[in-house]
């Protein structure tokens, strides 16, 4: 796919997904595409290949069974959907017909974290705490929709399975400039480098994330933004590094519960690491129903908005 995109423009992730899937088809014939009746960005693969494509309704636990019988027949099936069904609706079809077999199945969903206005019932928010627990299962959560397709592109060799995690898909910050960061599942992206402490994120706050570091280095505080888009396996060397870069002063952003997802996988490390931080600041949504509203007027309110993270970085910078 040719990339024309720049930093600072806007691209529907959803747009990449359905292109990238249409070139890859082309060359691989056993590559499926299912989607629970979420399939309008599939128009493309769906009339190149209509013998590959499934559209089973509203019916993820399904649409999950369906990919996995598939992929035991030596295919390699995409499911794409939206994640708060996907995630939870058919977590038990994931976590026992995919992830017990350890099937190259890939989950790509939009509506993660409070994006779309849908209300408490349509975002995922737990997503990435309850992926993250399941044996086998590779997560990530993807900022920059240009990434999205070469995360595909990687995912086609993967032997076992693979969440991804987006935005609503139809309008997305670029963030880097093509060929800016070697991507790799497994391995996070400094999108920005610092010396006084590190700021943890992925997928829906890290242009937030880049902004308030961008603030603050007007006050001279330098921040490293780190863009952790795969949780798990989470990139232990690089926390390490960061720690000792950033003298030991963390601040995790995130669009999900504030336990449960990055900064507790985070806090694990440290645990295990036995490693000695200045200051660990967590922002995230707290144990509440979020309710309606524009994600960033959301942010704001439950305290981990632009303004909030400025404050978090204040506080770790002065501890």
């Amino acid at each position: 796919m040719p990339v024309t995109f720049t930093f600072g423009e806007f691209l529907g992730a959803r747009s990449v997904i359905g292109s990238t899937l249409a070139e890859l088809g082309e060359d691989r014939e056993n590559l499926f595409v299912l989607t629970p009746d979420i399939g309008a960005t599939l128009v493309e693969f769906r009339d190149r290949f209509p013998d590959r494509f499934i559209d089973v309704g509203l019916a993820e636990q399904a649409c999950v069974g369906i990919a996995a019988g598939l992929a035991y027949d030596g295919n390699i099936p995409v499911v794409s959907g939206m994640l708060p069904f996907l995630s939870m609706r058919a977590l038990e079809q994931i976590r026992t017909d995919i992830c017990y077999p350890n099937l190259p199945v890939k989950i790509i969903g939009t509506h993660g974290g409070l994006v779309g206005n849908g209300g408490s019932t349509h975002y995922a928010v737990e997503d990435l705490a309850l992926m993250s627990a399941l044996t086998n299962m590779t997560v990530t959560s993807i900022g920059d929709p240009l990434m999205v397709g070469e995360i595909i592109r990687q995912s086609m060799s993967m032997t076992g399975p693979l969440y991804i995690r987006l935005a609503v898909g139809k309008k997305d910050m670029v963030l880097y400039e093509p060929g800016q960061h070697d991507i790799r599942i497994g391995k996070g992206i400094i999108a920005r480098e610092g010396t006084d402490l590190t700021l943890f994120t992925h997928g829906t706050t890290v242009a937030q994330a880049l902004a308030a570091a961008e603030q603050v280095a007007e006050a001279g505080i330098s921040v490293r933004v780190v863009d952790m888009f795969t949780l798990k396996p989470i990139d232990e060397e690089l926390i390490l590094d960061s720690a000792e870069r950033t003298d030991g002063r963390f601040v995790v952003l995130e669009d999900h519960l504030a336990y449960g997802g990055l900064a507790s996988r985070i806090a694990d490390v440290i645990a295990d690491r036995r490693l000695h931080l200045t200051a660990f600041e967590r922002l995230g949504i707290p144990q509440v129903y979020a309710g309606f509203g524009e994600d960033e007027q959301l942010r704001d309110k439950h305290g981990y908005g632009l303004s909030a993270t400025v404050s978090a970085i204040r506080r770790a910078h002065a501890a």
